[in-house]
């Protein structure tokens, strides 16, 4: 760069710095600006206040009128004593209110809550609301501003009644099963030509926020949602952890569940619930006492004639996988439900195993063994299962174990940056000689992570787990805290989990014991590289502390025992495994292998095809440069 080219370039840093001071604004500009802004930012905060109010006041305009409809028509209805009717078995306790005449309380029986409370109330009248709307010619019908008379009361059934005069009702029939399904059938009497003719829905709003049930809210939290089923087939819900409003569903739904980890309150519709339902989940603060606020608006069938009945059935129970299908067959509905997807058992593939595997063991071993020790079992069965294919991957390990000195032999002279293609393929060639793949240990290790899979999806959802206790620990079903304190600590949280300690040791052992299996066999550079890589792994189990902080203690004890067993056995296949028996009978192969040689096969001829391939590659390109170097 010479002289005037700095000149001009330092001429026209200097402009551009003058013209900068010279056009920035004055003080009095400034202060004006600053004051328009503010004048601004109230002006903007007055008319988000005016909206904000307006639609409060159009709310409650829409609520008077829908109560000034109602009144028009039921005025005999508007005015009563509101009175509590109970329905009970040994299972379930419901309590309906005469006025609304929906359930407002429902308290599961025989599963102690989190403050020890021998009972689980799982939808509470301050925040539960089921309320059903019907649209006449000129008024609108809200059951929660009628007063309904009772009638046919007995332990388990009850009828409900709201009366319009003239021959006009409505009534609401309920019946409690002998487990936690409740059938409720909604019609009218006299009312046929008050309604259009092409009336053939109302309106169902359900809402009511989600109480904690157990003592780890994070984890809970993370296995609550708002689902629904499809009327063709399959489950969907909102996310866990985003708040969603009015979420659209264009489809049809059978039913809507409001679900924790380990309770549900489901909704089911004999006619489907019509499409364009709008869900809302939104996630409540830790200490409220609550995980979401959920509502569903809903369209269903209504007949203004009251020949054919509104029926809807209602689930108030436990997660149970085997209850679930127990009480989908006590259905009146005829339709295939598929409640047991509340219980989440992972994708497809992860779902199949747990579904045809890890239940049924799980369920017969829990007849004969504790709950700690149906994990230490299952864990056992898994390792004998898995064994063949743990041993068939030691083994592939073991063989490139005692091979490592002839290899470095073999392939000494491609020690270049440049030559490790040529170093693969050497290694590879003389793999082939002594009848080792290198990749025959991969793929039996890939079996077994969808099992590891399957067990993270199958633990946290079993409520067998739910209040059970094994040594040290208080409850298999959330975390086992060895020290709390009060405040949240980033990433950690407001205690540190003994299990989660032990699970994260152990992983930390296991990756030292696989690391130094995986050095003794690498060649050269290799080596050199994976010890790189070390504190990579050893980063693992640090991450996994803080995932697995918050999680049940019944899933780290079992990853826990899990990598014990994992650990016993590679220690007790490398005492076991003699590497000069080894070696000769590798040496016997080879000597066969060379008398009758033949061509690599399978993964290592496919590599190794690869590698042909790039090097011819990388030929044409150094002589399509040399071209252009001539030209």
């Amino acid at each position: 760069m010479d002289k005037n080219t700095i000149t001009g370039l330092v001429l026209m840093g200097l402009l551009l710095i003058g013209f900068s001071w010279w056009s920035q604004p004055s003080s009095e500009q400034k202060a004006e600006m600053m004051r328009q802004d503010s004048i601004a930012a109230v002006m903007k905060q007055k008319a988000e206040t005016n909206k904000k109010n307006a639609e409060l006041k159009h709310l409650a305009e829409l609520k008077a009128k829908q109560e000034a409809d109602t009144t028009a028509l039921f005025h005999k209805a508007l005015q009563g004593e509101a009175q509590d009717i109970v329905l009970q078995n040994e299972k379930l306790q419901l309590t309906l209110n005469t006025k609304g005449g929906t359930v407002t309380k429902a308290v599961i029986k025989g599963f102690e809550d989190r403050e020890g409370n021998k009972d689980v109330t799982l939808l509470d009248e301050k925040v539960h609301q089921l309320n059903f709307t019907l649209s006449t010619k000129d008024t609108n019908i809200a059951t929660q501003d009628l007063f309904f008379q009772p009638s046919a009361q007995t332990d388990s059934t009850v009828t409900l009644t709201a009366n319009a005069g003239q021959g006009k009702s409505m009534v609401l029939t309920y019946k409690l099963g002998p487990n936690y399904l409740l059938h409720m059938s909604m019609q009218v009497n006299g009312m046929n030509g008050l309604f259009a003719p092409d009336t053939k829905v109302m309106n169902v709003n359900w809402k009511d926020k989600c109480r904690q049930q157990e003592k780890g809210f994070t984890f809970e939290n993370r296995y609550s949602t708002l689902t629904y089923h499809e009327e063709d087939g399959g489950t969907d819900k909102l996310s866990e952890t985003s708040e969603k409003v009015d979420e659209q569903i264009d489809k049809k739904i059978d039913w809507v569940a409001f679900k924790n980890q380990f309770f549900s309150a489901v909704m089911i519709a004999k006619h489907d619930f019509n499409t364009g339902a709008l869900l809302t989940s939104i996630p409540q603060q830790k200490g409220s006492g609550f995980l979401k606020e959920y509502e569903a608006k809903l369209k269903t069938f209504f007949d203004p004639t009251g020949q054919t009945p509104s029926e809807f059935e209602f689930y108030f129970g436990p997660n149970d996988f085997r209850l679930l299908n127990r009480v989908e067959q006590q259905s009146t509905f005829n339709k295939d439900l598929e409640l047991q997807r509340l219980v989440y058992l992972g994708w497809p593939l992860f779902r199949i195993i747990n579904r045809w595997f890890t239940i049924y063991v799980f369920d017969w071993l829990s007849k004969w063994f504790p709950m700690g020790v149906v994990l230490i079992l299952i864990t056992l069965l898994l390792k004998v299962i898995t064994f063949p294919m743990v041993k068939k991957s030691y083994m592939s390990s073991a063989k490139m174990r005692v091979l490592k000195p002839k290899l470095e032999a073999a392939t000494a002279q491609y020690n270049k940056p440049e030559d490790q293609m040529q170093k693969q393929q050497a290694m590879m060639a003389e793999y082939s000689k002594y009848g080792v793949s290198p990749l025959s240990g991969c793929l039996p290790m890939l079996i077994q992570m969808p099992i590891w899979i399957a067990m993270f999806n199958f633990v946290p959802n079993a409520i067998q787990l739910r209040g059970e206790s094994f040594l040290w620990i208080n409850d298999l079903s959330t975390y086992d805290p060895v020290i709390e304190w009060n405040r949240n600590i980033w990433l950690i949280g407001d205690h540190l989990s003994l299990t989660c300690i032990l699970f994260c040791v152990a992983n930390v052992l296991y990756s030292w014991m696989t690391m130094r299996q995986q050095r003794d066999q690498m060649v050269g550079q290799q080596a050199e590289q994976m010890k790189m890589m070390q504190w990579m792994m050893y980063l693992m189990p640090v991450m996994f502390f803080f995932m697995f902080n918050d999680y049940s203690s019944g899933l780290n004890f079992y990853y826990f025992v899990s990598l014990f067993f994992s650990a016993a056995i590679m220690w007790t296949l490398r005492k076991t495994t003699n590497d000069e028996k080894l070696l000769k009978i590798l040496e016997a192969r080879y000597e066969e292998n060379k008398a009758n040689p033949k061509k690599l096969s399978g993964m290592a001829a496919r590599l190794q095809a690869m590698q042909e391939q790039q090097q011819a590659m990388q030929r044409k390109r150094e002589e399509l440069e040399r071209k252009k170097r001539k030209l």
